[in-house]
């Protein structure tokens, strides 16, 4: 099975006040170390992302903005990575959002299969971060048309929930403020 990493960078940041995927944490940024931990586990990568798309040239990975111009939520995103894996013969995509630098290792190990999947820790469901088969992609479309929530698409493809344990520090935390960013500086140190 061919699997395509996809890096959702489409969100405005406006709680950080800055591109988040962008922000430094450690000696790297967030969307880098989201990168260097999706990388290893696919075939390939692309970053999803609109806008002026120099800002993630240093990434060396393949930028596709959303088809869906107006759909402005993380679905947008999904849909264009799923649309640019079928022309490129790709069977899955992965998905995740690039202000999660934690993702774990064993996540492409444990989501991918014949049928979509998400993550969830601590009790919390995590929409973005999911397995999607290509064969999704007229579903998603007649969805879209429907909601454009992600946790409404996760419902209507009947996507599984995966668990992942988060004893030390959850894998899937999200920076989306200052504070997460300290918290996510705290966490460096002890990852795995």
């Amino acid at each position: 099975m061919r699997i395509l990493g996809a890096v959702i960078a489409g969100g405005k940041s406006i709680r950080m006040g800055q591109e988040k995927a962008l922000v430094k944490l450690g000696s790297k940024s967030i969307i880098l170390r989201v990168v260097d931990r999706l990388l290893p586990q696919v075939e390939d990568a692309i970053v999803n992302a609109n806008g002026d798309t120099k800002r993630f040239e240093f990434l060396e990975l393949d930028i596709v903005p959303d088809i869906d111009t107006e759909l402005e939520t993380p679905l947008a995103g999904i849909h264009a990575a799923l649309i640019y894996a079928k022309e490129e013969d790709y069977n899955a995509v992965v998905t995740v959002p690039s202000d999660a630098p934690f993702v774990p290792h064993d996540l492409v190990r444990k989501l991918s299969g014949t049928k979509p999947a998400i993550a969830n820790s601590k009790g919390q469901q995590h929409y973005l971060t999911g397995f999607w088969p290509v064969s999704l992609l007229p579903l998603l479309e007649a969805q879209m048309v429907k909601s454009n929530r992600v946790q409404d698409w996760v419902k209507a493809c009947g996507a599984a929930s995966v668990n992942w344990r988060a004893d030390d520090y959850d894998p899937f935390l999200n920076i989306n403020t200052p504070a997460d960013l300290k918290t996510a500086h705290k966490i460096l140190p002890r990852m795995r």
